[in-house]
């Protein structure tokens, strides 16, 4: 086999790669039918933007450790300078302000941010000599280092995005070996805040989000809107769905965003639950792939980034696929490679092209084993 397969072929991650690949056209099938049985707007662009974040991807695994630990403070410096040019220079688009103009593109930080955080706390726990890793001097700049870019995002206002970046940030310094009982204080700490966090920290359309995901029927015509269009879809697709290219909810417009935020929802309605188990198996095994590379790094350098992007991607995930069944709040959180738009597609393919990076580190350090 090995004289049939170009070499650098076969050499790449394809137990991460084949799940991938379907999952990204099996996505760009959701949003053809979504779209009304057109390529355009939705699947061509999808698949487009596949290949260059793919591309993109490839590259970065030609970088060496010592760059990437070189890179990380400048890089989250430099994203975080942007967040601050967001608050003044950005401009207002759907109620936020998240975006920024930069000539040839217009970007959006607070994704970028997402993998930034993960490699800058990998960088300070990798640095950090182990016996100060269970001392106060661990905690403060780290503390520091994720909730500075957490309030300047929830400021445009954009709680999915913040959540995204603490829980990022919070999983490297679990793994890093902070002490347990600090979490649990933390957990403490913010059950008794959430309260004032509720009425004082939250828009008022977020807070409607929570009473609604609470008691959704409530109001089913108004802010409950989604969440029950979004149940009706997924279970009147039973086991087998009603059909390629046949969903009611979305072709009628009864369900909100069925390109974006609810595209599970869409493929449920024609594919049933045969399509969300496929879904779901290519996640495991994405995810699964990525942290047994997580395992197999040799240093805490590159345990930490591996594992805290895995974490990152496991928050679109899991909170997306919890949102559209009414298990969790509207946040606005993309389901990867499936939803239509580039800011989530680009801050994917970050994590998992740094895993195919370490991953690379792996195998030319004779670490090949559980990667």
């Amino acid at each position: 086999m090995n004289s049939v397969v170009p070499a650098p072929v076969a050499r790449q991650p394809w137990a991460m790669l084949a799940p991938l690949i379907l999952l990204t056209l099996f996505g760009s099938a959701v949003l053809f039918s979504a779209a009304g049985g057109n390529l355009q707007p939705f699947a061509l662009s999808h698949l487009v933007r596949f290949a260059i974040f793919l591309t993109m991807a490839s590259v970065m695994t030609l970088f060496s450790r010592e760059f990437v630990r070189l890179f990380a403070y400048p890089a989250y410096a430099v994203i975080l300078l942007l967040l601050v040019g967001v608050e003044a220079l950005g401009f207002v688009g759907g109620g936020s302000q998240r975006w920024i103009n930069l000539g040839p593109i217009v970007l959006q930080p607070s994704e970028l941010m997402k993998p930034a955080v993960v490699l800058a706390l990998a960088r300070f726990y990798g640095d950090l000599p182990s016996g100060m890793v269970p001392t106060w001097r661990s905690l403060v700049p780290a503390g520091v280092m994720i909730g500075v870019p957490m309030l300047l995002v929830l400021a445009q206002p954009d709680l999915g995005t913040a959540l995204a970046i603490g829980f990022g940030g919070a999983i490297v310094m679990f793994l890093a070996g902070l002490p347990l009982k600090w979490f649990g204080g933390a957990a403490a700490a913010g059950a008794a805040l959430a309260p004032l966090a509720f009425f004082f920290g939250l828009k008022p359309y977020q807070q409607r989000r929570v009473f609604t995901f609470l008691d959704p029927e409530s109001d089913p015509l108004g802010d409950g809107y989604h969440i029950t269009q979004s149940k009706i879809a997924i279970g009147s697709g039973g086991i087998t769905g009603k059909g390629f290219n046949e969903g009611s909810q979305s072709h009628l417009n009864y369900l909100p965003e069925p390109h974006t935020d609810f595209v599970f929802a869409t493929m449920a309605e024609e594919w049933g639950l045969i399509g969300g188990l496929f879904v779901l198996l290519a996640f495991f095994l994405i995810l699964r792939w990525g942290w047994k590379v997580a395992l197999a790094s040799e240093d805490r350098f590159s345990r930490l980034l591996a594992g805290g992007m895995v974490a990152t991607v496991f928050f679109y995930v899991a909170i997306n696929l919890m949102m559209v069944m009414g298990l969790a709040p509207v946040v606005g959180i993309p389901l990867p490679f499936m939803s239509h738009g580039g800011s989530s597609m680009m801050t994917n393919m970050i994590c998992l092209g740094t895993l195919m990076m370490i991953h690379r580190w792996n195998v030319r350090s004779g670490r090949r084993g559980l990667s």
